[in-house]
C-alpha cells in the first residue's frame, strides 16, 4: 500500500492533509481536496487541523470501491465523518455533505459556548420578575 503526496492547504489556519492510500488517481484526489476545503475555508472557522484518507478497494466485485475518513478538530472539537460511494466524484461530494453537517454542529457548540450566561438568582443574577428600579 503506497501513500502519495499529501496535500497541506494554504491557509495557516488550516492544516488538513488529504492524502490517498491504493490506487488513486490525481484527478480524484484533488477533487476531493476541493471539496474539503471548500467546507473549511469559511469565514467564522476557527483553526483546523487533522486529515482526510481516500480510498479504493482492489477487489473488482465491490459495490462501493471508495471509501474517506475525515478527522479533523475545529477549534477543540474532534469532528469525524465516513463515506463510502461507487465513484471518486460521488465520494467526494458525499463527503463534502458529512463534513458540512458536522462543521455547522460544531461551529454552533463552540459558537454558543463563547457566549455568556445570565447567572441565576443565587449567583447575584436577576430574577424573573424582577425589574429595574
Amino acid at each position: 500500500m503506497n501513500v502519495k503526496q499529501p496535500g497541506t492547504h494554504v491557509n495557516p489556519t488550516i492544516a488538513v492533509q488529504v492524502r490517498a492510500k491504493s490506487d488513486v488517481d490525481e484527478d480524484a484526489l484533488a477533487y476531493v481536496r476541493e471539496k474539503v476545503h471548500a467546507i473549511l475555508d469559511r469565514p467564522g472557522v476557527p483553526a483546523v487541523s487533522g486529515e482526510v484518507k481516500i480510498t479504493r478497494a482492489v477487489a473488482h466485485h465491490a459495490e462501493q470501491p471508495w471509501s474517506a475518513q475525515a478527522e479533523l478538530v475545529v477549534g477543540n472539537t474532534l469532528v469525524v465523518a465516513h463515506a463510502r460511494e461507487a465513484t471518486a466524484h460521488e465520494l467526494a461530494d458525499r463527503l463534502q455533505d458529512r463534513l458540512r453537517g458536522q462543521m455547522n454542529r460544531a461551529l454552533h457548540r463552540w459558537d454558543e459556548g463563547r457566549r455568556s450566561a445570565t447567572p441565576p438568582p443565587w449567583r447575584g443574577g436577576r430574577a424573573v420578575g424582577d425589574d429595574d428600579r
